[in-house]
């Protein structure tokens, strides 16, 4: 498995090779780490191994080339622009207290005419530093007014040479517009080869491409190789980031290389995988693998206690509590449950937001705004639980909250949250993004509100508490909650591995029954329980992921 994290955080990553391992597979999996050499660890029988993974390819050119076309005058990039500025007002500082000296002179008593004498010299030195000065503040804000224009993704010189690329080398073109895509290769292409996998499974969009790369090299060498690609997300829906407009074109032209190279393809929801098959014209709907949470942990993960969520918000059984859990971003609507708190007095708010890392200047902003609004006392900040925990831990709740904004990756797949909120058997207070929208409208789980609209939010909110018991019987339809656990997703990926290696010693199995796809409002009907795995079985898969 090759992923482009620490892998720690990473719940389907690390779910992905449990289930693996314990189907009988051999898995490696291969992650990343900045700052230190190999690491390695077990996630159940899976063995971790943190790659270290270089960043010298992650330097933009704009850092270091001069921007001959846009403002010539500009000082290059990086530390000349302060330094010559800085040097500029010493130089202006050093004749001003040269000027200085002879006044002072002057008013000690003496003459007139020793200090024109004295002040005579400095003429052209005083003109020459003021001139200096204006010329190096000139120059740095003309820098200053490159980095703007190199952030603007509209900007005619940012947009040309992408459109250039693109058209001459077409899905090869991420190679000059994000060259760091590399990096991941030149880390783990030597360790993958010398592993001799018979699956590569390469999670998300970066990933494929060292996967396919690696399929490639070992079939050269007469080793037949199986690729699987597991597409978290819908690339060209992904948000810019700011200030780089050629990393989205990158990585959908790198995606549209290599998507074509996988012997097989998974992914997170139905809507999701039409879309995959349609856009890469893949020969076959890709299998769904939901981001459902482990219902049946293993007897160490059983053995480590579960936190009480209203003991650490200090809290009793009977005070209204809204839980929330995962990242603080503007485009999760997280803002939108501070900002209405107040006019919903009596309840409390749980963000399980807080990093082990301790590092949390979002939730550090989240309770400021809360501070501001006067309801801090009633916004508990949380450290973030292990995967397996999340939906006993949240049980206790009295609903959850999902008020994500209008995305193409918000609309298209039921996310882990939304799961991991329905084994806890909470009523869902959610935004109208289509998928999810979609399906608690038809199981009858929570209730659904406009997308930033702080009224409709309360509305909900309301209408969920005053009646919790009808919603919570949503989950007890048959076979409901079934489908939308690990154990039900691990099947289907253990049969994908199965049907690529038929000849393998140890795959034969009876066939595990097809799981519905759950992300589908209309399909609320359970899956048969998958066929009991074999004995292990002498055979390697290395499975990648990518964020």
């Amino acid at each position: 498995m090759l992923v482009d994290n620490d892998v720690r955080g990473d719940s389907r990553v690390q779910k992905v090779a449990r289930s693996a391992a314990a189907a009988g597979w051999e898995v490696i999996l291969l992650g990343e780490r900045r700052d230190a050499p190999l690491e390695t660890w077990k996630i159940g029988d899976a063995e971790v191994r943190l790659v270290p993974v270089g960043n010298q390819l992650a330097l933009l050119p704009a850092l270091f080339t001069r921007p001959l076309l846009r403002r010539p005058l500009a000082y290059p990039p990086g530390r000349t622009a302060n330094y010559r500025l800085t040097l500029a007002r010493a130089r202006r500082a050093d004749v001003g207290a040269r000027i200085s000296a002879v006044r002072a002179r002057r008013r000690a008593g003496g003459s007139r005419a020793r200090e024109v004498v004295g002040l005579a010299p400095l003429a052209v030195p005083w003109a020459a530093a003021r001139v200096a000065h204006r010329w190096a503040r000139f120059r740095t804000e003309e820098a200053r007014r490159v980095k703007e224009a190199r952030r603007n993704e509209r900007a005619l010189l940012n947009t040309l040479p992408i459109a250039f690329w693109k058209l001459v080398l077409g899905r090869r073109a991420w190679r000059r517009l994000d060259p760091s895509l590399w990096q991941w290769e030149l880390a783990f292409g030597s360790v993958i080869d010398s592993l001799k996998p018979d699956i590569i499974h390469a999670h998300d969009f970066r990933m494929v491409g060292v996967g396919a790369r690696a399929v490639m090299r070992a079939r050269a060498r007469g080793r037949q190789v199986k690729l699987v690609w597991d597409a978290h997300e819908y690339v060209p829906g992904l948000r810019p980031r700011p200030g780089t407009p050629r990393w989205l074109p990158a990585l959908v032209a790198h995606e549209k290389e290599y998507a074509p190279h996988a012997d097989a393809v998974v992914t997170v929801s139905t809507s999701l995988a039409e879309l995959l098959q349609k856009e890469h014209k893949l020969p076959a709907v890709p299998a769904v693998v939901m981001n459902a949470p482990v219902c049946a942990p293993s007897e160490e993960e059983r053995a480590e206690p579960v936190p009480d969520l209203r003991q650490l918000c200090g809290i009793g059984p009977d005070t209204p509590l809204l839980a929330y859990c995962g990242g603080i971003t503007p485009v999760r609507g997280v803002d939108l449950m501070l900002d209405t708190l107040p006019e919903l007095p009596g309840l409390h708010l749980a963000l399980v937001s807080l990093h082990p890392n301790g590092k949390n200047p979002a939730a550090e902003q989240a309770y400021q705004r809360a501070e501001e609004l006067g309801v801090a006392d009633r916004v508990h900040l949380l450290p973030y639980v292990p995967h397996w925990q999340v939906s006993a831990f949240l049980a206790t709740a009295d609903a959850a909250v999902s008020p994500l904004h209008h995305l193409p990756n918000h609309e298209i797949a039921l996310s882990n949250k939304f799961f991991e909120y329905s084994q806890a058997r909470l009523p869902l207070i959610v935004s109208d993004v289509r998928t999810m929208a979609e399906m608690v409208r038809a199981t009858g789980q929570g209730e659904v509100f406009r997308a930033k609209d702080a009224a409709d939010y309360v509305r909900a909110v309301k209408a969920v508490l005053a009646d919790p018991a009808r919603y919570r019987a949503a989950y007890d339809r048959p076979g409901l909650l079934e489908q939308w656990t690990w154990e039900a997703q691990a099947a289907v990926l253990d049969q994908v591995y199965s049907e690529l290696l038929p000849d393998r010693p140890g795959t034969a199995r009876p066939a595990a029954a097809p799981v519905a796809p759950a992300d589908q409002p209309e399909v609320v009907e359970a899956a048969e329980a998958a066929a009991a795995p074999t004995a292990p079985r002498p055979r390697q898969a290395e499975v990648g992921s990518v964020q």
